[in-house]
């Protein structure tokens, strides 16, 4: 692989004052740069492999490039980019090399992917800022979904959690104020959506019907207590 950063044509490729810089299509990689780009984001994708980049070209901003080589991150103009996906994690190396490059940098926000917790440690060691699980992160999740009435579940930080459930039988019929699901629970229904209705934000006076979509936060361990109730 040539030191310098080229699209798929040759030509040398900069992108001036671009948002999220994408390195690694695989799986983790692809769907971020691809989401972004239907978004309206700015992005640019790196990859090293000719085979990923014959795939992806033309469907969102691509150019091929070696990223554990330093050289090869500055000549695609990777200090313009604000943000950074370091999604190589099934090589550790080129992950940790990929990521230091970044962080010599000063790319001010750097997003990992890990494959192991070891790995994670590794990388939040060497500066990424945020580092991602993803197989270990949707196991959890699915875990929690699975064992209740839970019908989506989002882990913010530090137990901290968000959750979209059913509502339990002794909340159906009664206002917030009259469960006291605060009170009871130390969770907090932040918004309800019934069926053919827009989501409302809670208050005190809203009342509860057994066919509404509650959404909670609170701790895990709470949120878990509230939607084991019959």
């Amino acid at each position: 692989m040539a030191d310098t950063a080229r699209g798929p044509q040759g030509a040398r490729t900069s992108k001036k004052n671009a948002g999220v810089l994408v390195i690694g299509l695989g799986r983790f990689g692809s769907a971020i740069a691809g989401t972004l780009d239907r978004l309206g984001q700015d992005v640019l994708a790196v990859e090293k492999s000719p085979d990923l980049v014959a795939q992806w070209a033309g469907r969102i901003p691509l150019v091929e490039a070696d990223c554990t080589n330093p050289q090869a991150l500055e000549q695609l103009g990777a200090r313009d980019f604000p943000v950074a996906v370091v999604g190589v994690g099934s090589y550790l190396e080129a992950s940790v090399l990929i990521t230091g490059n970044l962080v010599d940098l000063g790319t001010p926000q750097i997003w990992a992917k890990a494959i192991s917790a070891e790995h994670a440690r590794i990388l939040q060691r060497i500066g990424a800022h945020h580092v991602v699980l993803p197989e270990a992160d949707a196991g959890a999740r699915v875990a929690h979904l699975v064992s209740g009435k839970m019908l989506d579940y989002i882990e913010v930080e530090d137990g901290f959690t968000i959750v979209k459930m059913r509502p339990p039988r002794e909340t159906q019929g009664f206002t917030i104020a009259q469960s006291k699901i605060r009170e009871r629970y130390g969770v907090t229904v932040i918004g309800v959506k019934s069926p053919g209705l827009d989501f409302v934000y809670a208050s005190p006076e809203t009342r509860i019907s057994a066919n509404d979509l509650l959404i909670v936060s609170g701790h895990a361990d709470l949120l878990e207590r509230f939607a084991a109730r019959p």
